[in-house]
């Protein structure tokens, strides 16, 4: 953004952000499983719009951590290490970084690591607290809080603390509950019942608000933020029995005729005169 102030150009930008993911106790928590843990640990799990943290009510808790678990199995076998499915962390310094997230709470499953590759296997974390490290910055990794909330409205309030993410996720049967999230939260994009994929729209536009992000991408969205829309009207020096209303000096007879002229203009019957 500095670059482009000298040039006074405007400019897109991804920032990222901790998107938030409600889980609604109506929703089908395999399918939603599924499609978590498919977002939250692909790529292993450096994804800007990947899920940063689930809430959900207590009673859901364990149940979605052995879906969850389950999936893991399913996506890459009991020993992730293994699978020529599951990536590794881009760089040493971002993989000891996601390390470090690993002390947060307690781990309900997953957790190893191997420095020499990189790895750190698909982890689900419970008992973390909102003022824990990994719930302050974003993860791009493969590590997934999970927090309880007894309410919907406490779901909300709990995502509007923090700043304005690139997503926000809501899994539920209830057509009250999305459009409840949707209208009480802020943020780039929303999805409800899955995860990232709002991305492969290209009739949607991408992007962030607030500190994820300004400006949007993303098919012909991409076209008109690097484009400049320049403003053209192609006029001629007729009707200027019409046109001479606006110079000065001017009367309350010149008023009423261009009231009466803008009344027929908005009738479209002399819009092309006007």
């Amino acid at each position: 953004m500095q670059a482009a102030a000298k040039h006074i150009t405007p400019v897109s930008v991804i920032l990222g952000g901790k998107n938030p993911c409600y889980v609604d106790k109506s929703c089908d928590l395999t399918t939603t499983a599924h499609r978590i843990a498919w977002a939250r640990f692909v790529n292993a799990g450096q994804n800007s719009l990947a899920p940063e943290y689930v809430l959900c009510h207590p009673g859901l808790r364990e149940i979605l951590v052995r879906e969850l678990e389950l999936c893991v199995h399913e996506f890459y076998g009991r020993n992730p290490q293994e699978s020529e499915h599951y990536g590794r962390i881009a760089s040493v310094e971002h993989y000891k970084e996601v390390k470090d997230f690993l002390s947060c709470g307690t781990v309900a499953f997953g957790g190893q690591t191997d420095d020499r590759e990189r790895f750190i296997a698909p982890t689900v974390l419970i008992d973390v607290k909102e003022t824990d490290a990994i719930m302050q910055q974003e993860i791009l990794g493969p590590v997934l809080p999970i927090l309880t909330v007894q309410t919907l409205e406490e779901a909300i309030q709990f995502m509007n603390r923090k700043d304005r993410p690139l997503a926000v996720y809501v899994y539920s049967n209830s057509q009250k509950v999305i459009a409840e999230v949707l209208q009480k939260t802020s943020s780039g994009s929303f999805c409800s019942n899955d995860n990232m994929i709002q991305c492969l729209y290209t009739r949607l536009p991408c992007g962030g608000i607030g500190n994820s992000g300004v400006g949007i991408y993303g098919g012909k969205f991409s076209f008109d933020t690097f484009s400049h829309s320049r403003a053209c009207l192609l006029r001629n020096t007729a009707v200027e029995c019409v046109t001479y209303l606006r110079y000065p000096p001017y009367a309350e007879k010149q008023l009423h005729l261009m009231q009466w002229a803008s009344s027929l203009s908005r009738t479209n019957r002399w819009c092309n005169i006007l």
